[in-house]
Parts: structure tokens; sequence; C-alpha cells
């Protein structure tokens, strides 16, 4: 065995009411991809974060190479040698990649030197780029690329990963695996965080587990089962979702014709787009981020508003009507960015679920807020949705990701949507949550509820959906019935080119 190129000892840090890492030890060897697990607010963020520099330790230890390790700031991580790619890309769309690029640099060479060297690097380790494209007309998949390359670019010794492939195609995962191995056969460490535990299987040598702050243990993932792993995290076993047998109903929701423009310059356009979902049914809608889902639930929810019969709920005309209108009629909505958009992020749980919950939870009455009501509904999200946190006086932005995730679920799930639209939502929660969310929303259906769910989760569409359709470059394709699909040729559909018609699956 090679000595650690990373070790770390007893890495301990709290924030007011809870312990997110607590005595904390492992190491990290070179030429080794490392998974770290953990349920949602378990403390992977944080502990990468102290890494990273992001985040001072309120003690403990850390070796780089056996010499003290202790960044004061990421610049100074970044000159160690140590990169992270985030899971929130940092581009600005109205930029090349290049100037994307300097950016992220200390001493950014000139710009055509900088351009050969980022062809050099993106086509050595198979990440093919143009410097000059615009980071707002790039695909997902390419966004993580200028990420990725950005941090090679500095020639690091450990590369820090979160939720890599929670926005690419089975095919762009392919790729960015074959990457990441031949980094770690020059000898690159990895430190590699996702919730999805069959990529951990296939491409992680080891793992270590957090569980409430603390270091749970440690596992060999190709020699682990994706169970096993799942419920080392959550530290008790929990059950795979499933449907309760029932028949569609009438049409609820039903689209015909929906073309809109581009709501930006980097946005998408919706081309005659025309879908129906039954009561009782879940109709699944793949397609890689930024392909016109956002547009679309803006179109459902009644943020962008359309001519009057395009949009039918339970036949009435509903294009005209905005968010509100929708839901007191039962079209209930989750977009995909949970903070700032799905949630406030200053304000706190029990005021978010006062924003969405005020008419259909009966929280305002005469013009007053019921604030004791308000309160107890938040409560209640929290119970029902196993959402961790101090209490619904705390703000959105201090949830973890998937905490809030499940926060913004479960307040909409809980107020009885007869049409339920949602946008990614399992994105960024831990095996046990998402299995938690996917089987309520196969509850919903069963009790008669419509649900649209779009998703770049292939596995989680096949898993929960009675009906699929692929959005391509603002085009839906035919739905057809799930069962019998192959999850490769859904896979193609996905992403395939932009200017290219989408097969009819």
């Amino acid at each position: 065995m090679t000595a650690p190129l990373l070790s770390i000892s007893g890495l301990t840090r709290a924030y007011p009411g809870v312990i997110a890492n607590d005595a904390v030890s492992f190491d990290i060897r070179e030429g080794e991809v490392h998974a770290l697990l953990g349920e949602n607010g378990a403390g992977k963020s944080t502990l990468v974060k102290m890494i990273y520099g992001l985040v001072r330790p309120d003690s403990g230890t850390m070796s780089l190479r056996g010499a003290p390790f202790a960044p004061a700031n990421p610049s100074a991580a970044r000159a160690a040698g140590v990169a992270m790619v985030f899971q929130h890309f940092s581009l600005f769309d109205a930029l090349s990649v290049a100037e994307n690029v300097a950016l992220g640099m200390e001493r950014p060479p000139p710009m055509r030197a900088l351009a050969a060297r980022i062809r050099e690097v993106s086509e050595t380790y198979g990440l093919p780029l143009d410097p000059a494209r615009l980071a707002g007309d790039l695909s997902a998949g390419e966004r993580q690329r200028v990420e990725i390359v950005r941090c090679l670019l500095q020639e690091p010794r450990l590369l820090i990963m979160d939720e890599p492939t929670s926005v690419l195609t089975p095919q762009e995962v392919d790729i960015l695996f074959g990457t990441l191995r031949r980094l770690a056969s020059e000898g690159v460490a990895i430190l590699y965080i996702s919730h999805k535990l069959e990529e951990i299987r296939a491409l992680c040598d080891h793992a270590t587990i957090l569980r409430q702050g603390r270091n749970a243990g440690t596992c060999t993932p190709r020699e682990t089962p994706a169970r096993a792993m799942a419920e080392m995290m959550v530290g008790a076993s929990f059950a795979a979702p499933r449907s309760t047998a029932h028949a569609a109903g009438g049409v609820a929701l039903e689209v015909a014709g929906l073309s809109l423009p581009a709501p930006s310059a980097f946005g998408t356009a919706l081309r005659d787009i025309g879908l129906a979902v039954r009561q009782g049914e879940i109709l699944g809608i793949g397609g890689v981020a930024g392909n016109g889902q956002d547009e679309l639930l803006a179109a459902l929810s009644g943020e962008i508003t359309t001519a009057n019969s395009v949009i039918r709920l339970h036949g009435t005309p509903i294009g005209r009507l905005g968010p509100a209108a929708r839901r007191r009629r039962g079209l209930l909505a989750a977009p995909e960015q949970r903070l700032g958009h799905a949630a406030a992020p200053d304000m706190t749980l029990t005021e978010n679920a006062l924003l969405t919950g005020a008419d259909r939870e009966r929280l305002v009455i005469r013009g007053l807020i019921r604030w004791g009501a308000a309160r107890a509904f938040a409560e209640a999200v929290i119970a029902r949705f196993d959402v961790r946190t101090p209490g619904p006086g705390t703000t959105a932005r201090a949830l973890s990701g998937g905490n809030l995730q499940k926060f913004v679920i479960g307040r909409e799930v809980l107020q009885r949507p007869e049409v339920f639209v949602v946008n990614q939502p399992t994105w960024g929660v831990d095996a046990a949550a998402a299995a938690a969310i996917r089987q309520a929303l196969l509850d919903l259906a069963s009790r008669g509820a419509a649900v649209l769910c779009i998703s770049q989760d292939l596995d989680e569409l096949m898993e929960i959906s009675d009906r699929f359709a692929a959005l391509n470059a603002g085009r839906l394709s035919p739905a057809r019935a799930t069962a019998g699909l192959d999850v490769e040729e859904i896979g193609l559909m996905m992403g395939g080119a932009h200017d290219m018609e989408v097969a009819h699956v």
C-alpha cells in the first residue's frame, strides 16, 4: 500500500444546533477513486468544504503528502494541488469557454495560449471543447467538461467531484468515467460524492460512509451491493417504492400545440408540445438538462401564460391563469431549482410553507395569517418527509440541498394536488430519501392524482412512470408505455444532437 496522499484525522465542525462533522478520520491514496457516501445532512458537504478551504475545522488535522494541510481558502487548496468540481456549475453564459476558464485561474496566460491549452487537455482526456463557444450555448454535459478541464489545467493531485453525473446521459457518464479512470491511472486521487450507488460500485475503489456527521464505516463498493451501502448510510433497512395497481381515470391535464419563444438568450423555445395525463397516472418526461424542462414547467405552473385553450385542467381552459389561480384549482408544481425558486433562501420553513400553502391549507383567512397553522403545516412536512432540521424556524438556506428538496416536495404533496408537475424530484437526495419521494409520487397517483414527472434520472422514470416521453430541443416525443422500453435507446434519444429531430421511441 502506498502512503496516503491526504490523511484526515479527527475533523470536527459544529454549527448552531448541529454537529456537521464529528471527529471524522480517513485516508485517500494516490491513484484511488474514493467514494464519500452518506444521507442528506450526514456532513459530506461540510467535510469537502474543509478540504477545499471554504470552511475551517473547529478541531482535527489534515496532512497532504505527509505535510500539514490547513488551507485558509480555495486558492491555497488549489496551490497545494486540490481541485473541486461542484454540483452546481459556475459559468457565465455570455462568456466563452476560454473566458470562463480564465476566470478560475490565478494567473491566466494570454487568451490564445489558453485556448490552445484547453484544446490540448480536453482532447487528451476525451472531453473535447471549443474554447471559442459561448457557455450559454453548451449542453449540460459540455458545461461539466468546462469545469473539469478548468480543474485539469491546474494539474491537481486530488480532484473532488460532487454529484458529477446528475445532469448527464448514460453515454456522457461513460465518457466521464473513462476520463476519471485515466486520471487515476496517472496517480491522481479522486474523492467522489454521489447518491447513485450503482455508479459508485462501477467506478470507486473504496468508500467512506458518513452517518450523522460521524464515520460509520468503510467498504469496497465492487464487493458490496447497492442496498447494503444504502442501509449503511441510513443505519437501517428501507423499502423500495411499490406501486398499487389501479386503473387510470379521465384526462386531468391536457396540453395541445404549446409553442413559446425562448424566455432568454440562452433559454429553450417550446415547439408544438402536446401531452395528456390521466387521473391515477404518472407520465415521465426525460431529457438532458437545457432542452426545455424549466420552460415546460413554467408554462404548466402558470409562471408563463399562454393562449387560454392551449392548457386544459379537467377540460377547462387555464392557459391565461397564473400560478395562484391554478393552485386553487388543484394544479401544483415543484421546480428544479429549490433554493431561490421553490424556496426563499432567507425565509424560515414556516414562511416557505405559507408561500404555497396559503390557500389550500387555509393559512390565510380574511387577509390574516394563521401563523400557528402555518407552523403546524411546516412541522407536518418535516415529520412526514424526515427533513433533518432543528425546526420550522430554520431558514431554507440553512438546510442541506437534499433536506430542502424533501421539504419542497413534501410541502406540495401534503396539499393533496389533483395534478402535480415536478421537475427533478430526487435531485441530490440520498437513496432512502429518493425511495421515500418516489413512493410519495406513486401514492399520489394511486389516490387518483395525475402526476407529470420531469427527470434526468432514467432509472427513476423507469421505476415510477406508466408512460414515457422524451424532451429534446423543446420538442416532446409521443408518449409510450414504459414497460418494455430500452434504457439505452431512451438515453440515445435524450442525448441526440440539438439540431436533429427526435426519433420516436
